[in-house]
């Protein structure tokens, strides 16, 4: 697997620390909890998508490239982090948003993400749930191109075989890390949603005979289709690596997709017990959409006994945290102003 063979651009902070998270261990009395803080990786509050864009936004510039079309929810961490590459880079970006909760308060709708994506210069655009975001984007292009311009399109996520690379060479670095501290790795686990993540990880760990399973929590879709959708990508990955397609077989593809709740972006209780948890146990911020469900299932598997006592657990924090700030009413917390009235009479 030399990926050096690829191009890529290198403004992650790399490699990203990987700690032991001992209170929360102690806490919940499973597993030792290990995270990966893929939330650090620098780029406009950091997360995952930073490493898929090191190689997705070389391959736009080796293309000759001056704009870059993407697409997600509304709360996009993956339209941030490219808003903020393109930003960087001095080239135009476009973000697609597709309106997955129908929610329309201020804070959803103007903060976070939104917030972030309009400082960097990004030019937004929203569709209703259910658009092909992809015709649209396919659409998009066209229109710029007969204004002349040269524009690349990113898939949501960044989640096709050139920016899944980014989690093959993540694999390889954890590998790296936990050789260093003489950590044995009984599982990963993490968020799955566009399946660029989970395929990358999928890739770098089997692909090695590492022997690290990975387990994905889904926040999307139902399992049998996030299996598939990751499993396929595997598969283009290998192809696009030169090699065998059939190199990993589909048992290395695992989903667990019970906490969804409602749906995409919709909260859960649990997420809301893992965010909680994770800053007042750690000092650690998660997201709303993707870290915090990914969280919460790990810390219900944890309590099912699901992984023996002992038994070394690490979770990707795949970034996201300037989502919290459009989920402030989901977190009932107290009005503390109110609190200090009552308390000092005035």
């Amino acid at each position: 697997m030399q990926l050096s063979r690829f191009p890529r651009l290198h403004f992650a902070h790399l490699p990203t620390p990987l700690e032991p998270m001992e209170r929360l261990s102690k806490h919940l009395g499973g597993p030792n909890l290990w995270i990966k803080r893929d939330d650090c990786t620098g780029l406009s509050t950091g997360g995952n998508k930073t490493r898929k864009l090191e190689f997705l936004v070389a391959d736009a510039l080796e293309k000759g490239a001056d704009t870059i079309i993407t697409q997600g929810a509304t709360q996009t961490n993956h339209g941030r982090q490219t808003a903020a590459i393109a930003a960087k880079l001095g080239l135009e970006c476009h973000i697609l948003l597709e309106d997955r909760t129908g929610r329309t308060d201020r804070d959803y709708c103007y903060n976070g993400n939104i917030l972030l994506d309009q400082l960097h210069g990004a030019h937004l655009s929203e569709y209703p749930g259910g658009t092909d975001m992809n015709a649209k984007m396919e659409e998009l292009s066209a229109q710029l191109q007969g204004q002349g311009k040269k524009p690349y399109v990113i898939p949501g996520g960044g989640s096709n075989e050139v920016g899944s690379l980014g989690y093959v060479s993540a694999a390889l670095e954890i590998l790296s890390q936990a050789e260093a501290k003489n950590l044995r790795i009984d599982h990963v686990v993490h968020a799955t949603g566009s399946a660029g993540t989970q395929a990358g990880l999928v890739t770098g760990f089997a692909g090695t005979n590492s022997q690290v399973p990975v387990l994905g929590i889904g926040v999307r879709v139902p399992q049998e289709t996030q299996e598939n959708n990751v499993y396929n990508l595997v598969k283009r990955i290998l192809g696009h690596l030169d090699l065998p397609t059939d190199l990993i077989p589909r048992e290395a593809v695992v989903a667990n997709c019970n906490y969804v709740g409602d749906g995409y972006g919709e909260p859960t209780e649990g997420m809301v017990e893992a965010i909680k948890l994770l800053a007042e146990y750690e000092g650690i911020l998660l997201d709303p959409v993707y870290s915090g469900k990914g969280m919460a299932g790990l810390i219900d598997l944890i309590r099912q006994g699901h992984f023996k006592k002992g038994e070394n657990v690490v979770f990707i924090h795949t970034g996201g945290n300037a989502g919290l700030f459009s989920y402030l009413e989901t977190f009932s917390l107290p009005d503390y102003r109110a609190q200090t009235r009552a308390q000092t009479g005035s």
